[in-house]
């Protein structure tokens, strides 16, 4: 039995994320939905520049960075991530980043419960 036949017949998905996403232009945000259901929603993002400081009012954040490398605020604190940090966010943390690498910043963001896009609030 091969592997992507059990993926089908339990209703799970096998993707490389290292094929996903080819950024075209450096000066967009490219966001790419894996999946979703009432639980969970999964992103692949490549980030070309930033993402401005915001919070998640009802959704916690998990990031697995991918590829490239960035600052990230987190509340008051500026932390360097890299390919292969997982950073946790909690609702209403305060986050954003600013990709430092010459090639885009790739993550992995899975949010918890269902993300519908609804709940991003800019941090002025």
């Amino acid at each position: 039995m091969t592997l992507m036949f059990i993926c089908a017949a339990l209703g799970t998905s096998i993707l490389n994320l290292d094929t996903l996403v080819a950024q075209e232009d450096a000066s967009k945000l490219s966001v790419t939905q894996l999946g979703s259901d009432k639980h969970a929603s999964e992103f692949l993002i490549s980030i070309a520049d930033q993402v401005p400081l915001h919070i998640h009012k009802h959704h916690t954040e998990i990031i697995y960075i991918l590829d490239g490398t960035g600052d990230m605020t987190i509340n008051d604190k500026v932390v360097k991530i890299k390919k292969g940090d997982y950073i946790r966010v909690p609702e209403n943390t305060q986050h954003g980043v600013t990709v430092t690498s010459s090639n885009p910043l790739k993550v992995l963001s899975v949010q918890t419960p269902q993300y519908k896009g609804l709940d991003k609030h800019l941090v002025e």
